[in-house]
C-alpha cells in the first residue's frame, strides 16, 4: 500500500548519491536554524506540477477564447459545425459511440444553434478552473478531469489549426489527474501522498518527448548531422522574436556548438532519468534550461513552457523547497509528513488509499501498454512525429524541426481600390498580420507563451500552394467583404474606415534578416525581402462566387467598413 506514497524512493536515494542533506537549500535552512526537508518525498513537487499544468491550460483556453470563433465558429474560416456534420455522416448519421470515438468532444451533446456560445462557454469554463488551480495550488480529480475533457473537446475540432503541442498538453493534463485526490481540495492532502508511479509517467513523458525530437532530427535533415541547421533556424522558424534576429547573426562556431548541444540534450541526457536522483535532477535542470533558451529565442507558443512541466517531476521536495516560504503552510505540512514517516506514525491504509493504490497500478499498466507503438515508432527508420495512436491522445509521439527550411518565404495579402487589377498604376496596399513578418520595418514580436494560430498557419502556407491551403482564398474573400471576424485576427487593415478593396491578391516574397550595422539596419529595417511572384492572382467577390459554392462556403457579402 506504500507504492504511491513516495517513501520508497527516499529509501533508494542513497544508491544514487542522493543522500539526505545533499541539497544546498537544506544546508542554508539548517544554518538559519530552520528545519529542512529531506529527499525522496514529493508533496511540494505535486503543487509545482499542478500549478504549472494549470498555467498552460490557462494560456491555451485564453487562445481558444480569443481566436476560436474567428477560426472555427459560426462564421469562421473552417467552421467546426461543418466538420462535425461530416463526421456524423461518416459514422452513419447518428451521434453515438462511433462519433465520440472519432472526435471526442462534448460539443456532440450541446445545441448547435449557437456554436460560438458553445466555444466561448468551454473556453471560459476552462479559464476559470485553471486560474483557480494556478492561484491556490489545490486541485482534485474532478477539476483536472473537467479541464482535460474541456480541452479535448476543442482539440478534436481544431482541424488543421491544431499543432502537435495540443496532444502534448492533453497527455500532460491526463497524467496530472492522477496527482490529485478524488474530492479533497488541499495543497497537501494527508491521505493522498503523491504517487511514484504517476511521477514516473511524467518522467517517461519527457524522455519520449526529447528522444522523439532528437531522433527525428538525426534521421531527417542532413544539416542536423553536419551541425549547420542553426545557421538557418532562427531566421526561418515559424514566428521569430527580437532575440531571433541577434541569435541568427551569432558566429558560425556558436551555431555548431548549439547544434551539437541540442543532440546531447535530446538524445543522451534524457537517459540520465534512469540513473538515480542526482543524474535525474541534472537532466531535469538541463531540460528546463534548454526550454528557457528556446523560449527566449523564438515564439513557439506554449510548447516550450509545456515541455518544462514533465521535467519538474525530476525534483523532490528537498530540491524544490526554495520555491516555498520557509514558514508557509505547504512546506510546514510537507515537513510534518516526513517527520511522521520517519517516526513510523504513518496512517493506517484506509479503503480509499488501497483503491488509490489500485488506480496507480492501473495507470502504470495503461501507460506501459499505450507506449508500445510509441516506442516502436522511436526505433523505426520511418519514424513519424506528433502522432496519436489512440483517439484519446493519452500517449503520443513527439518531435519538432525534423527538417529545417533554408529560406524564409511569406505570403503577403494586398488589396486595391482600382477597378482594373492589371493597371500598372494600381496602388496595392498591404495587410499586416499580428506577428508574422510583413512590414520590413516592424520589429519581430514577442508573444510566447501566447499564440496566434493564423500567423502560424501562414508560415505553412508560404511553402505550399494556395491549392493546398484553400483557406487562404477563404481569407481573401473575407477581406473583400470587410469581414470583422477575419480582420480581428490581423494587425493592420489598410482600408480601415474607407471604401473596401475591389481586388485582393497574394504575393510571395523571400525574407532575410538585415545585417547588423548595414545601411538597411541603419534605416530601421529588420528584414530584407525580394518578390518571388504571385501566390494567388487578384480576385474579387463576384469572381469568387463559383469557387466558394463549389466548396460549400457561404459567399461573403459586402459590409460597411468599420474595421
Amino acid at each position: 500500500a506504500r507504492v504511491g506514497s513516495g517513501k520508497t524512493e527516499s529509501e533508494l536515494a542513497d544508491s544514487s548519491g542522493g543522500e539526505p542533506g545533499a541539497d544546498s537549500g537544506e544546508d542554508a535552512e539548517e544554518e538559519r536554524g530552520l528545519p529542512s526537508l529531506r529527499t525522496g518525498t514529493y508533496w511540494l513537487t505535486r503543487i509545482v506540477l499542478l500549478r504549472s499544468v494549470a498555467f498552460i491550460y490557462l494560456v491555451a483556453f485564453s487562445v481558444a477564447f480569443n481566436q476560436n470563433k474567428q477560426l472555427i465558429g459560426e462564421r469562421g474560416l473552417m467552421p467546426c459545425k461543418d466538420y462535425l456534420n461530416s463526421v456524423k455522416r461518416y459514422v452513419g448519421g447518428r451521434i453515438g459511440t462511433a462519433a465520440f470515438a472519432y472526435t471526442p468532444s462534448i460539443l456532440w451533446l450541446l445545441d448547435w444553434s449557437d456554436m460560438d456560445a458553445n466555444l466561448d462557454g468551454i473556453a471560459l469554463a476552462g479559464m476559470t478552473l485553471s486560474a483557480f488551480v494556478l492561484v491556490t495550488g489545490m486541485a482534485n480529480m474532478v477539476v483536472m478531469v473537467t479541464l482535460w475533457v474541456l480541452y479535448h473537446s476543442l482539440v478534436g475540432i481544431l482541424l488543421i489549426v491544431c499543432p502537435g503541442w495540443e496532444s502534448q498538453l492533453l497527455e500532460t493534463g491526463f497524467l496530472a489527474i492522477f496527482l490529485c485526490p478524488v474530492w479533497t481540495l488541499s495543497q497537501v492532502p494527508r491521505r493522498c501522498p503523491p504517487s511514484l508511479i504517476c511521477l514516473w509517467t511524467f518522467r517517461w513523458l519527457i524522455v519520449r518527448i526529447m528522444l522523439g525530437a532528437g531522433l527525428i532530427k538525426i534521421r531527417g535533415d542532413k544539416c542536423w548531422r553536419d551541425l549547420t541547421c542553426m545557421d538557418y533556424h532562427y531566421e526561418t522558424q515559424p514566428v521569430p522574436n527580437p532575440m531571433s534576429y541577434y541569435m541568427h547573426h551569432s558566429p558560425w562556431w556558436f551555431h555548431r556548438f548549439e547544434t551539437f548541444s541540442n543532440h546531447l540534450i535530446e538524445l543522451l541526457f534524457p537517459l540520465f532519468t534512469f540513473l538515480g536522483r542526482r543524474m535525474r535532477m541534472f537532466n531535469g535542470a538541463t531540460q528546463i534550461l534548454f526550454q528557457v533558451v528556446l523560449i527566449v529565442s523564438g515564439n513557439l507558443s506554449f510548447l516550450n513552457w509545456l515541455t518544462i512541466v514533465p521535467s519538474l517531476a525530476s525534483f523532490d521536495d528537498a530540491a524544490l523547497a526554495f520555491l516555498f516560504n520557509s514558514r508557509g503552510g505547504a512546506k510546514k505540512a510537507a515537513l510534518e509528513m516526513q517527520n511522521e514517516d520517519s517516526a513510523g506514525r504513518t496512517p493506517k491504509p484506509t479503503k480509499g488509499m488501497l483503491m488509490r493504490w489500485v488506480v496507480n497500478i492501473s495507470l502504470g499498466v495503461l501507460i506501459g501498454c499505450l507506449s508500445v507503438p510509441v516506442v516502436m515508432n522511436l526505433f523505426s527508420s520511418k519514424q513519424v512525429m506528433n502522432t496519436s495512436f489512440d483517439p484519446l491522445r493519452i500517449v503520443n509521439t513527439y518531435g519538432a524541426f525534423g527538417s529545417i527550411t533554408k529560406e524564409r518565404t511569406e505570403v503577403i495579402f494586398q488589396g486595391t481600390l482600382s477597378p482594373d487589377p492589371k493597371d500598372p498604376e494600381a496602388l496595392w496596399e498591404e495587410y499586416q498580420f499580428l506577428c508574422k513578418p510583413g512590414d520590413v520595418y516592424r520589429r519581430p514580436c514577442l508573444i510566447s507563451p501566447y499564440h496566434y494560430r493564423l500567423d502560424w498557419l501562414m508560415w505553412f502556407a508560404a511553402f505550399q500552394t494556395y491549392e493546398q491551403s484553400e483557406w487562404v482564398i477563404h481569407i481573401a474573400g473575407r477581406l473583400l467583404s470587410n469581414d470583422s471576424a477575419v480582420l480581428s485576427l490581423l494587425d493592420h487593415n489598410p482600408f480601415r474606415g474607407g471604401e473596401p478593396p475591389r481586388w485582393v491578391r497574394g504575393e510571395h516574397f523571400r525574407y532575410k534578416f538585415s545585417q547588423p550595422g548595414s545601411a538597411s539596419a541603419a534605416e530601421g529595417k529588420w528584414w530584407l525581402r525580394k518578390r518571388i511572384g504571385a501566390y494567388f492572382p487578384p480576385v474579387d467577390l463576384e469572381g469568387l462566387r463559383g469557387y466558394f459554392q463549389s466548396r460549400s462556403w457561404p459567399h461573403p457579402h459586402l459590409k460597411p467598413n468599420r474595421s
